[in-house]
């Protein structure tokens, strides 16, 4: 080896840096954590956005079983009244820290007598997410949410990682569509959106990522409205409406 010159690290080197959730690998990544991102991408897609006259959730459920009872399967949760999440990747953890803002919430209303705003709820969850991220023996959560929720008759929105960051956002995807989905938000989504309207584009979007795969049955919608403040979910008869409009409308531009 030339005087002066580093040493590269060998393949052999480097194995090992993912084996330990608090141990950085010689270029300043947490690979354990980037692991558990990765499991995000790969879960079913779920999108959320804030409306002129509310926020709104649809997911895919991604029931491929035709022996699974569909009304089952849950993946939009309420936190309470006024607030509600869905998420992509392993759902039981999700399972786990959606019970976790429901405690978290009903102790607020106790306490206090009054809603708790989402923020609190949304650093209740990425606390305990990043504890996971430097704690020997914890794995990172391998799933990502979006929580949303109306305050002072304005809705909010945000999405949380297994690094437990968040944002906040106007409208936003996560899972195995967030590419396609994103793009169709980025040039389609606009503040002045009502709930229905909001609807219809979130099931364009899906189609175009599920493509045939793309059955009513897979889908769950659900919406807060900034006067009732109330967490509803859609049923199916008004999703397949929603997508048969969507579908006629698209069909009427071609012609």
């Amino acid at each position: 080896m030339v005087k002066g010159e580093s040493m590269q690290p060998m393949p052999h080197q480097l194995m090992g840096y993912d084996r330990a959730i608090t141990m950085f690998s010689p270029d300043g990544r947490l690979l354990q954590v980037e692991y558990a991102k990765k499991t995000v991408r790969q879960g079913s897609t779920a999108i959320a956005m804030v409306c002129a006259d509310g926020v709104l959730f649809v997911t895919d459920k991604r029931v491929i079983d035709s022996l699974v009872v569909p009304e089952a399967v849950e993946k939009i949760w309420q936190i309470d009244e006024h607030m509600g999440a869905t998420a992509s990747g392993i759902l039981s953890d999700a399972r786990v820290l959606i019970e976790r803002a429901q405690l978290k919430a009903q102790q607020h209303r106790i306490t206090y007598d009054s809603p708790i705003d989402t923020l609190s709820v949304v650093k209740e969850i990425c606390d305990l997410k990043q504890i996971c991220t430097q704690s020997g023996g914890l794995r990172p959560f391998g799933v990502s949410l979006l929580i949303a929720g109306i305050e002072d008759h304005a809705p909010r929105l945000y999405e949380t990682d297994p690094t437990g960051i968040f944002f906040q956002y106007k409208a936003t995807a996560i899972g195995e569509g967030e590419v396609e989905v994103e793009e169709i938000l980025h040039n389609e989504y606009r503040p002045e959106l009502t709930i229905e309207e909001g609807l219809r584009l979130s099931l364009k979007a899906l189609k175009k990522v599920l493509g045939e795969n793309f059955k009513i049955e897979r889908i769950d919608a659900a919406y807060i409205g900034i006067d009732e403040k109330k967490f509803r979910k859609f049923s199916k008869e008004k999703i397949e409406k929603t997508s048969g409009e969507s579908k006629e409308a698209k069909d009427k531009k071609k012609r």
